[in-house]
């Protein structure tokens, strides 16, 4: 009988269209990268092997701006409707077989801990939930964890259902992982963000 850990594989959703920022966002500088190289950077340091990147507007400039990672890309055809359900949809489908669970980030969250990644992984591998999400003062974020035994309930949703909905049927379902940090809640979609929020270019 193996005793082998759960296959946990990263999802990270780059495929929106940027309008509130007015420029693709998933490209801008973050520190010495990328927005999206700073995600899957943090993702991969935190031990997950298997990462796709969903992309749909600016699919050529986030492929290029991830030339240098170790990832897949996979693009959403539907992304100019703007629902993250079909980059999640996107994403889901085209992990191998032996992916037990995804782990789903959003691009435009550069701020994301290491930690939170790794605990959610830990704790995934300690309780087999099916659904871990993460928890700031009572607030759900991003990123969050799905069990491969919920991938066909989300994959065959239909707009205008959306993710919310699907979290709220499956509230049974949900274990929450407490974080003392608001990067689970924080992403990128102003320049205002942007401004506030970019760390100073290394070196």
């Amino acid at each position: 009988m193996s005793h082998e850990q759960p296959h946990v594989a990263g999802v990270v959703l780059a495929a929106g269209l940027s309008s509130r920022m007015g420029r693709p966002k998933m490209v801008l500088p973050w520190g010495s990268r990328t927005v999206i190289g700073n995600v899957v950077n943090t993702m991969q340091n935190a031990g997950i092997q298997l990462i796709t990147v969903v992309t749909g507007g600016s699919a050529q400039l986030v492929e290029d701006a991830l030339a240098g990672y170790r990832v897949t890309t996979v693009f959403n055809p539907k992304y100019s409707n703007g629902e993250m359900l079909f980059s999640i949809q996107t994403g889901l489908a085209s992990l191998p077989a032996n992916i037990d669970a995804a782990l789903v980030t959003l691009g435009d969250q550069p701020q994301i801990h290491e930690k939170t990644v790794v605990a959610l992984i830990d704790l995934y591998h300690l309780k087999k939930a099916p659904m871990i999400l993460p928890s700031y003062e009572m607030h759900r974020g991003h990123p969050w964890l799905i069990d491969r035994s919920l991938w066909p309930d989300i994959l065959k949703l239909d707009f205008p259902a959306t993710m919310r909905d699907f979290f709220r049927q499956y509230n049974q379902s949900i274990t929450y992982l407490e974080v003392d940090s608001a990067s689970v809640l924080s992403d990128l979609d102003t320049p205002e963000d942007y401004e506030k929020n970019k760390p100073a270019v290394q070196g």
